[in-house]
């Protein structure tokens, strides 16, 4: 006969997942949530909140659980599951075994008003503040890079898919609410260019392989001393990456000027740009057409890249560790979910530097 669970045999377990390494109760230890209470709290206000009262739940816990979704890349089912399921979540959201505990479409009501009171921004830039007062100013310059992430794919006729090209509702869509909301309008279908590989016979094919890639596009500005996402946006995955930097991805609260990028980002037009801005240009330099790259230009490009390839660790860890993935429909919930990646990864970031610190 199994004995009741009593309150001791939870502490206990407890104190064994703080010996394992709980990283939830690393991120309780270091990141103080309540900042983003303000922020949450005027963005429910401002969401309509006539379909009901205040929400049952704490902003606060609330904002936890989707940090909790973010760095495990839950869906809501799952999560109101693993909530219930894991101690090391409930201890992390202050919950007890009694409690009760939001359930899936709670955590997506709460997502969907944070999401259409566009509050992913001044979530995003509390935490910046955050890791500013702990000492981590921008500095040493910068490194700005685009990365794919994926969104489920829409099988659309061809016809509808030149209405979408166009900017248009296709016709058969605008009478039936339920098609619709399933429907991405914003996501786009770009090719994935990789590096071709040695084939199984020492061979290497002629051209590199060229995937084709539906979803959005993550384009992000870090810091090239401490490696935080300091400018952030997010398009559909066909937009090009040059145009952005000159729609505010460069930070000029960082300290020194220089701005490292790959050849997506050379242009007269960005040249021109950082000029005028202040900004010193060490993006890469494009071969020059039907000629072979000059040595100093090479040697140059080689010495960018050892710098420009830190970001690669960004989006490596996005989507390795954090699996990430876009669930929802349109660029609003997509901006809303790279968003909220970007603000774990420095939390996670964070918690990194801060044990090195402690340890150093």
């Amino acid at each position: 006969m199994m004995k009741q669970a009593g309150f001791f045999d939870v502490e206990e377990r407890l104190a064994r997942l703080s010996g394992l390494g709980d990283q939830l109760e690393a991120f309780s230890r270091t990141v103080d949530f309540e900042i983003f209470r303000p922020d949450l709290e005027k963005a429910l206000a401002y969401s309509d909140g006539s379909k009901g009262g205040r929400p049952p739940f704490d902003p606060v816990l609330m904002f936890k659980i989707l940090v909790i979704q973010t760095l495990n890349n839950l869906s809501d089912e799952r999560t109101e599951y693993l909530i219930n399921d894991r101690l090391s979540f409930m201890r992390f959201l202050g919950l007890g075994l009694s409690d009760r505990v939001p359930d899936a479409k709670t955590v997506w009501l709460f997502r969907e008003r944070l999401t259409q009171a566009g509050a992913i921004d001044g979530l995003f830039n509390r935490f910046d503040a955050t890791l500013r007062n702990a000492g981590y100013l921008p500095m040493s310059g910068q490194i700005l890079d685009a990365t794919l992430v994926a969104a489920p794919k829409q099988r659309n006729t061809n016809a509808e898919k030149a209405d979408l090209r166009e900017g248009r509702m296709p016709e058969d869509w605008q009478d039936k609410p339920s098609k619709l909301s399933h429907k991405d309008r914003h996501a786009r279908w770009t090719l994935k260019f990789t590096r071709a590989k040695r084939q199984d016979d020492g061979t290497m094919p002629s051209s590199d392989l060229a995937i084709p890639f539906f979803g959005y596009k993550s384009h992000v500005s870090i810091d090239r001393k401490y490696r935080f996402i300091r400018k952030w946006k997010t398009t559909h995955a066909a937009a090009s990456d040059g145009a952005r930097l000159r729609e505010g991805l460069l930070d000029k609260t960082n300290t020194a000027s220089s701005v490292w990028a790959d050849t997506a980002y050379r242009s007269k037009a960005n040249e021109d740009f950082m000029e005028k801005q202040g900004f010193v240009s060490k993006v890469h330099r494009k071969k020059p057409h039907l000629k072979p790259m000059p040595r100093h230009i090479q040697k140059s490009n080689a010495g960018k890249s050892v710098i420009r390839s830190r970001v690669e660790h960004v989006f490596a860890d996005q989507k390795s560790q954090t699996g990430l993935f876009v669930r929802t429909v349109g660029i609003t919930r997509a901006t809303m979910r790279i968003g909220l990646a970007n603000i774990v990864y420095n939390m996670r970031r964070f918690l990194f530097l801060e044990r090195l610190n402690v340890s150093a």
